[in-house]
């Protein structure tokens, strides 16, 4: 147990009383009617027209300067409409700022009723704005203001409210017309509205009242404990700084009180004491350089379930009203994923590992109850079981100099969202936000490079981009030259990887110096070439295509180390293979017609001595290098190009041709009689028989009347020597016969193969 965890949920627990400065939401807005003296009827979402048949009715919004009362459009730019001449009702407003008000009091933590007085209509053009001030009472019992901001199109205008060395920034603007934001506020906190920047900002502004009047409620005020967060939030970062591990957590997780969706996951939508502990811990976190997040915590439980010792004896047997109850548990797994950071985005992505010891208070997972319980009755093999379900919102935070430590605990699905995030919003900054955006992301990626997975078979043979490929990507966005370096010497070129990262390769290393991109490429060559000998062949191939002939020269090294990488002896293996033992070389990938086809195309553009000498191997490894299986597809990838052509590939198309014209040239007629090839694998005396009967020319069918045993030693034998017999078992009797009858299947492949190697001497033959 750690004594940071237990330190903050103490200081948390204090934290009772529920509420902020400030609440603000989203209300359904069922359609009002509003009047407006000397306009009319007002239509919703406000149309410019009548905004400025508004502000024609209107006065200029003044403000309180002691006992003054003045009219500065340097300190506000509005239009006022006094409440003797606005009536806005109908039932369905009614009912609108009855939800409002019904959810303030928790929120700004009054244990009264709470009314609300209109107090005036405001109207803000573009331009408009409202410096920073604070509300005077205005009405008895009066305590704080409500700001409702009605359908229609503006841009800019949010509030901004502050109290107490905090601050909250407000967009209370809703695309849907149906809803309208509000937001509400105790009167002594210093609020201001930004400039409009676009369309008209229209508002109703009440005063809130507290029944049974007395002294006016006052915002849930929590110095002394954010400042005791703050301390210990300080000393955990400068701890977890140090080299030193002091056993402290890499983060810390406090579960909420109240159940919450994923859609409501928002720290504006915080009810109660969590709005009050999110408010006390975001300050503190601020104060500490800690970040702090949203997130769902998900907890999957699975185990051994028991049968229950409680039940009846009804009718003859025991019946059990809970026929299971939990026993061992055998797996578990507790992951964070949907976070949202302060301000409201979802910065951080991905699912991250919680850990018991980060929990605080500690041990808080052992009082939750399941959101869902299955159990499996027993089958086969297998015993009864049991799965839990817990899901809970909970705040994070951690040092933030300690974030990529956390990240990493995610593994790539994390961290390349973030990278992925702060990529674009640097693409979408300017300026000192930029450079800070770009150090973090460089930072970033040297940290992932240095915790980049270790498992090869991750990165096997295939044509769909990899992970690398995606980092790779995000480099170049950032135009990270450095790390792009490092990430294919200390990744990419040491690793087996993906045929379908190569795009991805290349346009990394169009990013570098011209001299440094052949040593690179060197590199691969020497070790992941023997893993992933297509992938290699492939890149050399591309890159050998698109360079100038003055860069293509450069590729030589690599082209001889390609190569000598090449399959088909496994003494051959290279020094950078994993390992030089049998099983190793087990490993060792099979031969495809595409390495073929590029690792000629490579070889012959850089350096015709080394596609010839190529050639010349292929030919002499007739097992791994089959006419059929692999050099003719790979000619009928080459053929229509000009390496086709090539000198160097002559000795390789003649081999090819004269396979094709030897067996064509063989006679090709159907069989004269019923004769079949009787080469069989067995020689036993039922296999013995079959041979006897496919030798024999003039019959046609054969009956094996065996028992099952028999019958599939039988047909395992027919399948294995490919014989031109068709099969059926007749169960009529004991025991069931196996029927044989001869055909023509080997003389119908002999008439495609035909047709084919016609089309292949068309195709190739020059």
């Amino acid at each position: 147990m750690s004594a940071l965890t237990a330190d903050l949920a103490s200081i948390l627990a204090s934290v009772r009383r529920p509420g902020d400065f400030f609440v603000a939401g989203t209300a359904e807005l069922r359609m009002p009617s509003l009047l407006v003296d000397g306009v009319g009827p007002i239509a919703l979402p406000l149309l410019p027209a009548q905004a400025a048949q508004l502000a024609a009715a209107a006065e200029p919004a003044p403000y309180g300067r002691g006992e003054e009362t003045l009219v500065d459009p340097a300190v506000r730019r509005s239009w006022q409409i006094a409440p003797q001449h606005v009536r806005i009702g109908g039932r369905g407003w009614t009912a609108t700022l009855d939800s409002i008000l019904a959810r303030l009091p928790e929120g700004l933590g009054v244990d009264k009723p709470i009314s609300a007085e209109l107090h005036k209509l405001l109207l803000y053009e573009t331009g408009g704005f409202f410096v920073g001030h604070r509300d005077t009472e205005k009405a008895a019992g009066m305590f704080g203001t409500l700001v409702i901001v009605l359908p229609s199109h503006f841009a800019g205008g949010e509030l901004i409210v502050r109290n107490k060395g905090r601050e909250a920034r407000l967009d209370l603007h809703r695309d849907d017309p149906a809803e309208v934001g509000f937001a509400a506020f105790y009167a002594d906190c210093v609020h201001e509205v930004l400039p409009v920047t676009d369309g008209h900002r229209l508002t109703l502004v009440y005063n809130l009242l507290r029944a049974g009047g007395g002294k006016p409620p006052e915002p849930p005020g929590y110095e002394r404990e954010q400042g005791r967060l703050a301390s210990l939030l300080e000393a955990w970062s400068a701890r977890k700084a140090s080299p030193v591990d002091d056993g402290t957590p890499d983060k810390v997780i406090h579960i909420l009180e109240h159940a919450y969706t994923q859609a409501e996951l928002d720290f504006a939508k915080l009810k109660g004491v969590d709005a009050a502990v999110a408010g006390v811990l975001a300050a503190a976190a601020a104060q500490a350089q800690c970040d702090l997040h949203l997130a769902l915590l998900a907890v999957e439980e699975s185990g051994i379930a028991e049968y229950a010792d409680t039940g009846s004896y009804r009718r003859g047997r025991w019946d059990y009203e809970d026929e299971f109850e939990a026993g061992e548990m055998t797996d578990r797994s507790v992951i964070l994923s949907q976070w949202r950071a302060p301000d409201g985005s979802p910065r951080m992505a991905g699912e991250i590992p919680a850990e018991d010891d980060e929990f605080a208070p500690p041990n808080t997972l052992d009082d939750l109850d399941p959101d869902e319980e299955h159990f499996h009755e027993a089958t086969g093999n297998e015993g009864a079981s049991y799965e839990r379900t817990y899901r809970r919102a909970a705040l994070v935070l951690w040092p933030a100099h300690a974030r990529f430590a956390v990240l990493a605990q995610g593994g790539l699905k994390a961290t390349l969202p973030y990278l992925e995030d702060l990529t674009q919003r640097r693409a979408d900054s300017a300026g000192a936000e930029q450079a800070a955006l770009v150090a973090e992301a460089h930072d970033l990626a040297g940290y992932m490079i240095a915790a980049w997975p270790q498992a090869d078979w991750y990165y096997a043979e295939g044509t769909q981009p990899s992970d690398i490929a995606r980092m790779l990507g995000l480099l170049v966005r950032l135009r990270d030259t450095d790390a792009i370096e490092r990430f294919l010497r200390a990744v990419v070129f040491a690793r087996r990887r993906r045929q379908g990262d190569n795009t991805a390769i290349i346009a990394a290393l169009e990013t570098l110096p011209p001299e440094s991109a052949p040593t690179l490429i060197e590199h691969l060559m020497r070790g992941p070439a023997a893993a992933a000998p297509a992938a290699a062949a492939n890149l050399l191939a591309r890159l050998a295509t698109v360079w100038p002939d003055d860069r293509r020269g450069s590729l030589a090294g690599a082209a001889s180390l390609l190569l000598a990488a090449l399959p088909g002896d496994p003494a051959r293996a290279s020094p950078g293979d994993r390992a030089h033992t049998p099983r190793a070389l087990e490993e060792r990938p099979g031969v495809e017609p595409g390495l073929v086809a590029d690792a000629l195309t490579g070889l012959a553009a850089i350096d015709p001595a080394l596609a010839e000498r190529a050639v010349a191997y292929v030919l002499a490894k007739p097992r791994t290098y089959g006419v059929d299986a692999i050099l003719l597809p790979a000619l009928r990838q080459l053929a229509g190009h000009a390496i086709f052509h090539a000198p160097a590939l002559g000795p390789l198309r003649d081999a090819v041709l004269a396979h094709l014209r030897a067996r064509v040239a063989e006679p090709l007629a159907p069989p004269a009689d019923w004769r079949r090839a009787s080469k069989l694998p067995c020689h036993c005396a039922h296999c013995q028989q079959l041979a006897r009967f496919l030798d024999d020319p003039g019959t046609k069918a054969w009956v094996f009347k065996a028992a099952e045993a028999d019958r599939s030693h039988v047909l395992e034998t027919i399948r294995k020597a490919g014989c031109d017999v068709d099969t059926r078992t007749d169960r009529q009797g004991r025991p069931y016969k196996l029927v044989c009858t001869k055909n023509q299947a080997s003389y119908g492949m002999r008439v495609e193969q035909r047709a084919q190697d016609l089309k292949d001497l068309e195709l190739l033959a020059p």
